[in-house]
């Protein structure tokens, strides 16, 4: 890493956060002009069906910002390029989820094959990208070991299509208070840049800061009481540039470690549904894992406050393991 990559990754940031704290609020009435208002399930916590009618589809706000000031700082760098699609093409997916949800009333929107449908391309797309014309490998950091190992093709292509889906999947359902993963976000993305810096790859590492610069920006707005929501189109968008950028630098399982949080909250609802089945009680008072402390009594304040907190713990130790293990050096 040199001072002039960072510098020019760090730039993104800046100017993604300053953009994105103007234009975020101005989009605002946009959003509501269209009908993009937020549906809320009376399944969940009590507290939450006063967020009904709040502006959402944020991420159609955030998301642009952060890739223009990514392709701004390396317009010429093919591996930005490759993270972007993957993250603007989940931003998409998320897009069409939260558009029959709102426009088209639809509580439930996409059906599961349906995402898992676009997910799987669309980490297909990545695995072949990382494999072929980026000429990335198929090398993969095995944590606590100091291993690198490279599967035969056809498995590295599966394990992407696997790492993608789960952690899209995992900031989507963290998105369920107001700022939380806008928030939580923040240190496994600068994690992630710090290992695409060390490794020379600064149109990855400006994809995760301009996300970041853009979700600072956009914080301004959605922290409590929000005034606008990100919605699918935003959490989708966030885990595919986590995933993206990790497959880039061979980091993909430290996904479980740096994103930990992301990892309890998807782990909270699987335990959950498989307990629920097989007993018929409920581990948590409800799941993600964030509504069982918010029916345990914590403001959604508290609970961001707290979360944030864990987030930045995990994504220092597990950065600080992972460097420790040569994962940022080539």
């Amino acid at each position: 890493m040199t001072a002039a990559l960072a510098g020019q990754a760090l730039l993104a940031g800046i100017a993604a956060a300053i953009a994105a704290a103007l234009i975020v609020p101005a989009g605002i009435p946009w959003l509501r002009g269209l009908g993009f208002r937020q549906q809320v399930r009376e399944q969940g916590p009590q507290s939450h069906l006063a967020k009904a009618g709040t502006p959402t589809m944020g991420g159609l706000l955030f998301l642009p910002v952060g890739a223009l000031a990514a392709i701004a700082t390396f317009p010429f760098d093919p591996a930005l390029y490759v993270a972007l699609a993957i993250s603007l093409g989940h931003g998409a997916l998320g897009f069409v989820d939260d558009y029959r949800k709102t426009a088209l009333g639809r509580p439930l929107g996409l059906k599961a094959r349906e995402k898992l449908v676009g997910q799987t391309l669309l980490g297909l797309i990545l695995a072949l990208a990382a494999l072929g014309p980026l000429h990335a490998g198929g090398a993969v950091s095995v944590p606590f070991t100091g291993l690198m190992i490279t599967p035969a093709p056809v498995l590295f292509v599966v394990f992407v299509v696997l790492v993608v889906i789960a952690t899209t999947n995992a900031t989507n359902l963290t998105d369920g208070a107001d700022g939380l993963l806008a928030t939580t976000a923040l240190p496994p993305l600068a994690a992630f840049a710090l290992l695409a810096l060390l490794q020379g790859q600064g149109g990855a590492a400006a994809v995760l800061l301009g996300l970041a610069g853009a979700l600072l920006g956009f914080l301004r707005v959605n922290r409590h009481p929000a005034k606008v929501i990100m919605g699918d189109t935003g959490s989708m968008a966030i885990g595919g540039a986590l995933a993206a950028v990790a497959v880039l630098t061979h980091a993909e399982l430290w996904l479980i470690w740096i994103g930990g949080l992301f990892v309890l909250e998807d782990l909270s609802v699987m335990v959950q549904v498989a307990y629920f089945r097989r007993t018929g009680r409920r581990v948590l008072r409800m799941s993600p894992l964030h509504h069982h402390f918010e029916l345990g009594g914590w403001s959604e304040p508290t609970l961001v406050s707290r979360f944030a907190l864990a987030s930045l713990l995990l994504a220092g130790t597990g950065l600080l393991a992972a460097l420790a293990q040569g994962v940022g050096l080539r």
